[in-house]
């Protein structure tokens, strides 16, 4: 039994994708002089929802990125996916210095991310999602920053569940709402349109009102 599991948990082990998503060069000024070594930031995923990140360091490339995906593998997390494309619904992560906005997106939107939120999307197996960082640009923080949200994720059948309730009821509630996205742009634009029909009357079509000795001469 214990050799079964073990064969499947290194099966699922070789299934997972990893991205490289940064590797700095550090240095460390000692008595004898400088000691260099490099430090990475790895995303590991599924591609079926699950998804973890871990940085290694070590006095060669390939050493620290070995560390680094040992620690993402020891750290993934499960994020529930809409029709497993896509998250349930909007989001904002943060973490230090870190904000960034993740949105739901309709199919065929594809991954509209930066560089490191990109390599967690990926690795994650989103494949529709518009998402933007609007603090800072170090990866470590905007990998964070993503996965305080991811983390906060939450599926109609965890609502149900909370509030006894039928998935469906949270489902038709969702979709009985404001409406799709693309309905509300349409009626913007509709709208749009008949204020532009409504023109102001030109100084050329003003008529002028004869004035009171105009009326005596007459």
């Amino acid at each position: 039994m214990a050799v079964g599991s073990s064969a499947n948990r290194s099966k699922r082990e070789d299934e997972l994708v990893e991205k490289l998503v940064s590797i700095n060069r550090v240095s460390k000024v000692v008595k004898g002089g400088r000691r260099l070594s490099f430090s990475a930031l790895v995303v590991v995923g599924d591609g079926k929802g699950r998804v973890g990140f871990g940085t290694g360091k070590a006095r060669e490339v390939p050493s620290s990125i070995k560390k680094a995906s040992e620690n993402a593998r020891k750290s993934m997390i499960r994020v529930p996916l809409r029709e497993g494309r896509t998250l349930h619904h909007d989001i904002i992560g943060r973490f230090g210095a870190g904000l960034v906005q993740m949105r739901a997106a309709p199919s065929g939107t594809g991954i509209i991310a930066g560089g490191p939120m990109r390599a967690v999307f990926e690795a994650l197996g989103v494949q529709d999602i518009v998402s933007k960082s609007i603090g800072t640009a170090n990866p470590h923080n905007m990998i964070r920053s993503t996965f305080d949200g991811l983390q906060r994720i939450v599926s109609p059948r965890d609502i149900a569940l909370k509030r006894g309730k039928r998935v469906g009821e949270i489902v038709g509630r969702r979709k009985s709402g404001s409406g799709d996205s693309q309905e509300a742009a349409e009626e913007v634009v509709a709208e749009s349109q008949k204020a532009d029909q409504v023109v102001a009357p030109q100084p050329q079509d003003v008529v002028e009102q004869p004035s009171s000795e105009e009326k005596n001469d007459e």
